[in-house]
C-alpha cells in the first residue's frame, strides 16, 4: 500500500470552516501531545485573511502532527488554498521520508505555481506560511515564508526556529530583480511600495522582485522542549518570543494558552487578524 494514499484533502476537516473567531484543541494518538488555537479577527474592515492546520494524521507506521499559520493579503484565496493543498504537496514528494527538507521546498515551490497558474484571479493576492510537520513526536521540521513566525520553548528559554522574511533584510535580493523597497515615514518598509514582506505565496503583480522559496529548519525533540508556538505577525508585532512563551508554558492547556496569547494581543491593542497555534509535547 503506497505511503501516501490515505492522505489527501479529506484528512483536513476544517477546511472551509472559517470566521471571525475561531478556537480549537486535540492530541495525539497517545495522548502525550496536545495542541491548541485560537483566531480573532483584526480591527481592519476586510474579512479574516488568517487560516491555521492543526491536526495529527496517521500515515501507515508514522504519526505527523501538522500545524500551520497562514496569513493573508488582498483577500483570502491565497491562504484558504494554503490550509487545503500545502501539506498534501509537501507528503505527495516522492523523497519526503528520505529528504524532508528537499521535499518540503519542492512542494512550497510548486504550490506557489499553482496559485499563480490557477485559472482564477487567486494569485492576485499573497499569504504568508509558517508550517511545523512533527515525525513520530520525535522530530520537528519548520519552513516559512513571510513573518508569521515559529518558536520553541527549550528549558523556558525561546528559541526562534522560522526567519523573518522583511523587506529591508532582503534589499539586495529585491533591487537585483529590478525591484525596489519604500521607507516611508511612518509606516514600515514595503516592496515596490506595497507588500510589507519579502517573500509570500501569490502575489502575482510583485512576483518578478519576491521569493517563495522557504527558510527550512529542523530539531529533534528532546526531554527538554516542551512547548511549539506558530503565530502570525498579529502577535508578534506586540510580543517578544519570550514573552509569548512565559504566557504559554504557565497555561497547562494547550487551547487556553492559546486563547491567552491572542487575548493578550489584543489587549496590546494589536490591529492585526491575531492566529495562534500553540503544541505543548509534554501534558
Amino acid at each position: 500500500m503506497d505511503k501516501l494514499c490515505c492522505f489527501n484533502t479529506a484528512c483536513f476537516p476544517y477546511v472551509g470552516v472559517h470566521s471571525s473567531y475561531s478556537v480549537g484543541k486535540g492530541k495525539n494518538h497517545e495522548g502525550q501531545i496536545k495542541y491548541g488555537f485560537s483566531l480573532v479577527k483584526g480591527k481592519a474592515d476586510h474579512p479574516m485573511e488568517d487560516y491555521h492546520v492543526a491536526e495529527f494524521v496517521q500515515i501507515e507506521e508514522h504519526e505527523l502532527g501538522l500545524f500551520a499559520i497562514y496569513d493573508g493579503h488582498l483577500g483570502d484565496g491565497v491562504p484558504a488554498y494554503l490550509q487545503k493543498h500545502l501539506f498534501a504537496n509537501i507528503l505527495k514528494e516522492g523523497e519526503f521520508w528520505a529528504d524532508p527538507r528537499k521535499s518540503i521546498s519542492k512542494a512550497y515551490e510548486r504550490t506557489d505555481e499553482a496559485i499563480l497558474s490557477h485559472s482564477s484571479n487567486l494569485g492576485r493576492g499573497g499569504s504568508t506560511a509558517v508550517t511545523a510537520i512533527l515525525i513520530n513526536g520525535r522530530r520537528l521540521w519548520v519552513a516559512n515564508v513571510g513573518d508569521s513566525r515559529a518558536v520553541l520553548s527549550r528549558g523556558g528559554q525561546a528559541i526562534q526556529m522560522s526567519t523573518d522574511h522583511e523587506p529591508n533584510t532582503e534589499r539586495r535580493i529585491i533591487e537585483n530583480k529590478g525591484g525596489f523597497v519604500s521607507n516611508l515615514p511612518g509606516d514600515v518598509a514595503r516592496v515596490n511600495g506595497q507588500l510589507a514582506v519579502s517573500r509570500a505565496f501569490g502575489d502575482k503583480s510583485l512576483k518578478l522582485h519576491l521569493q517563495s522559496d522557504p527558510d527550512v529548519q529542523d530539531i529533534n525533540v528532546d526531554l527538554d522542549i516542551d512547548i511549539l508556538i506558530l503565530a502570525s505577525d498579529g502577535l508578534w508585532k506586540v510580543m517578544t518570543n519570550q514573552e509569548a512563551v512565559d504566557i504559554a508554558r504557565r497555561v497547562r492547556n494547550p487551547q487556553k494558552a492559546a486563547k491567552q496569547l491572542t487575548a493578550e494581543a489584543l489587549k496590546r491593542d494589536s490591529k492585526d487578524d491575531i492566529s495562534c497555534v500553540v503544541v505543548r509535547f509534554r501534558g
